[in-house]
C-alpha cells in the first residue's frame, strides 16, 4: 500500500492530530534509542567490574565448637525479657569468626526490604551492636586490597549506591584506586556489598534504561517500578492511538491505494 499525492492536502485538514503524533513519535524515539543504547551496553560490559566486587572476598569459615553453644531457647528468653521485642525466627551465623545467634524481630520480604535483627553472641550470650568499629572490621574482612580506611560513616536510606536497600547501614570507603565502599547492614552486621566507581558507571546506565531520574517529587528506586515508566506507557498508547486514527481517516478519505 502507499500514500497517493493529495496526502498533504488531506494532512492540513487535521494538523493537531498530525502535529500531536510527530512531537510523540520524537519522544518515544528518544527514549528507543537510549533502551538500545543501554542494552547493547549491558551485554558487552564485564560484569564482574559492573558489580563491583573486584576487591570482594569471602571470609572463611570457622569450625564452631557445639559444645560451648548456648541453648536458642535461652537466648529467647533473654531477648524476650531484656527489649519484650516478638521473636520470628533464630539462626546460627558466624560473624568476625565468631558464632552468632542472628535474631529477627521484624521480617520483610527480601534482604533489601526493611529487617530488625539482634545479635547474639552463641557462646557467651551477651548481645552485640554493630558500631563503627565491629564494621570496620567487618568491612576488612570482607576486602581483599591492600588500601587504608579513609572514613566511616551511618548512612540512613535512600542509599545511594544501593538505591533498593531500605536498612540503615555503616559506609565505609577503602582509599584505593576505585574508590571502593563496602556497605554493612547495622541491625545484622550483613555485608550489603561493595561499591565502586566501576560498579557507579554502570548505575548510571542503568538509571537511563528504567527511566529512574526521580522525577515528580519522587525518590529514585533502583529499577523500574517508577512514575516516569508509567507516563511514558500513556504517552506510548496515546502515539499508538493518534497513528490509529490518522490511518483510519486517510484511508476514508481515499488517500491510501493497494
Amino acid at each position: 500500500m502507499r500514500l497517493s499525492r493529495s496526502k498533504k492536502r488531506s494532512m492540513s485538514k487535521f494538523p493537531s492530530l498530525a502535529k500531536l503524533h510527530k512531537w510523540l513519535a520524537v519522544l518515544v524515539f528518544i527514549q528507543v534509542v537510549i533502551w538500545l543504547g543501554t542494552g547493547l551496553f549491558f551485554n558487552l560490559m564485564d560484569h564482574d567490574k559492573a558489580r563491583g566486587n573486584q576487591y570482594r572476598t569471602q571470609p572463611a569459615k570457622v569450625e564452631v565448637d557445639s559444645s560451648r553453644l548456648i541453648e536458642p531457647k535461652q537466648v529467647l528468653t533473654q531477648i524476650e525479657k531484656g527489649s519484650k521485642q516478638t521473636v520470628n525466627s533464630i539462626k546460627l551465623i558466624q560473624l568476625l569468626n565468631t558464632p552468632y545467634y542472628l535474631v529477627n524481630h521484624y521480617q520483610g520480604l527480601y534482604k533489601h526490604f526493611f529487617n530488625q535483627h539482634s545479635l547474639v553472641n552463641a557462646y557467651s550470650g551477651q548481645e552485640l551492636v554493630i558500631d563503627d568499629g565491629i564494621a570496620k572490621q567487618i568491612a576488612e574482612q570482607s576486602y581483599s586490597g591492600n588500601a587504608v580506611i579513609s572514613k566511616i560513616q551511618r548512612l540512613t536510606p535512600p542509599i545511594e549506591d544501593f538505591l533498593k536497600e531500605q536498612n540503615p547501614v555503616w559506609q565505609v570507603n577503602f582509599a584505593d584506586e576505585m574508590n571502593t565502599s563496602v556497605y554493612i547492614e547495622i541491625s545484622s552486621g550483613r555485608v550489603v556489598g561493595h561499591s565502586n566507581d566501576d560498579k557507579r558507571f554502570v548505575d548510571l546506565f542503568f538509571m537511563l534504561h528504567f527511566m529512574d531520574y526521580g522525577l515528580f517529587g519522587q525518590n529514585r528506586t533502583g529499577g523500574f517500578n517508577n512514575l516516569q515508566i508509567v507516563l511514558f506507557a500513556h504517552l506510548m498508547l496515546l502515539f499508538c492511538c493518534t497513528g490509529i486514527v490518522w490511518v483510519i481517516r486517510l484511508w476514508r478519505k481515499g488517500q491510501y491505494r493497494v
